[in-house]
């Protein structure tokens, strides 16, 4: 089996660090490795696996005989070199929403609709952050009794915003504790001490771009019907990793919580973590750098029929970025798709 030539493109943002990082903790083959970025970062070494790589500035000609990109630099970056990827017969796995609604693009989390793999025409999206943490709870729960209804409220730590983000966090925060103004740059009002109703941009439904793209992308990756109501209200907490999401789903047909529990407790990179007794469940502090989704406070739901209730939290620069994208090219691997 022919090993694969691949890229890192935007090697040294938050998520291009955790992308090599998981290379590494899944042991991907490969034949060799290039770490690339914006001219701002070129030159930079990092040691890894034993040797020096000397990130290198991105351009057309970068992607010469790269076989998998795996690319968190943004979605302009990610328009501009996708073209150019795919003509010299390379696969990019795109961590931005430029592709992700693309009917021709595939919209995979791995281990829930790899076969959308097999589709694909040398681009592969991964899913927002949010989404993404979903993903591997909702599918053996819809396979089970079909999703009717969902509605979700995220709680999304501000590492999905980058470096500039997490430093504006500590700046605002000690801001606040000297008791002086503080300027923010990152987010429409301070964050420190605070929680912000929005993430992204408001669309003339009232609704954030990053609400929609968990309606949206969550309707792609099931392959849900248009008619299945999905709301999300989207909010930025204070802190550093980690997503945790209020999850109401309304099925077809009758589910117990015990049933919730059963089938959860046996999906691979699923943990339940429910024992509301001892104040047993999962948190942001829990759940940061680790692989898995955590489901907590199952419960059955009062507001709808056939309603069920729980709260998930996942690190979003693992299942919500970088491990999502290296599983992905895992399974290029595997099924030799490059």
């Amino acid at each position: 089996m022919r090993k694969p030539k691949i890229a890192v493109l935007g090697a040294t943002g938050v998520v291009g660090r955790e992308i090599l990082k998981c290379i590494e903790k899944l042991d991907i083959p490969y034949e060799s490795i290039k770490l690339l970025s914006s001219a701002k970062s070129a030159g930079k070494k990092v040691e890894y696996r034993g040797e020096t790589l000397t990130v290198e500035e991105a351009t057309p000609d970068s992607f010469e005989g790269i076989n998998i990109v795996l690319a968190s630099a943004g979605g302009d970056t990610s328009k501009k070199f996708a073209p150019e990827i795919v003509k010299r017969g390379g696969v990019i796995i795109d961590n931005s929403s430029a592709f992700r609604m693309d009917k021709d693009v595939p919209l995979v989390i791995a281990g829930v609709n790899d076969e959308d793999l097999k589709k694909h025409k040398g681009i592969i999206a991964n899913p927002n952050c949010s989404t993404s943490q979903l993903m591997p709870v909702l599918k053996p729960l819809d396979d089970f009794a079909k999703i009717k209804r969902m509605i979700v409220s995220t709680y999304q730590s501000v590492s999905g915003a980058g470096l500039a983000a997490i430093n504006e966090l500590k700046e605002s925060t000690q801001a606040s504790l000297d008791g002086k103004d503080f300027e923010p740059k990152k987010f429409v009002k301070p964050i420190g001490f605070n929680v912000i109703p929005q993430i992204d941009v408001f669309c003339e439904n009232g609704y954030t771009k990053e609400e929609m793209k968990v309606t949206n992308e969550t309707r792609k990756i099931l392959h849900l019907s248009e008619n299945v109501p999905i709301s999300c209200t989207a909010v930025r907490v204070p802190v550093f990793r980690s997503h945790s999401e209020a999850v109401t789903v309304e099925f077809e047909k009758d589910i117990t919580v015990e049933k919730v529990k059963e089938i959860l407790s046996n999906t691979k990179d699923v943990v339940v973590m429910d024992d509301t007794a001892n104040s047993i469940f999962p948190t942001a502090l829990d759940t940061a750098e680790k692989d898995p989704v955590y489901v907590g406070r199952i419960r059955k739901g009062i507001a709808f029929d056939n309603a069920i209730d729980f709260w998930c939290v996942a690190d979003n620069l693992l299942i919500g970025a970088a491990l999502n994208t290296v599983k992905i090219a895992q399974k290029v691997f595997e099924y030799q798709l490059f």
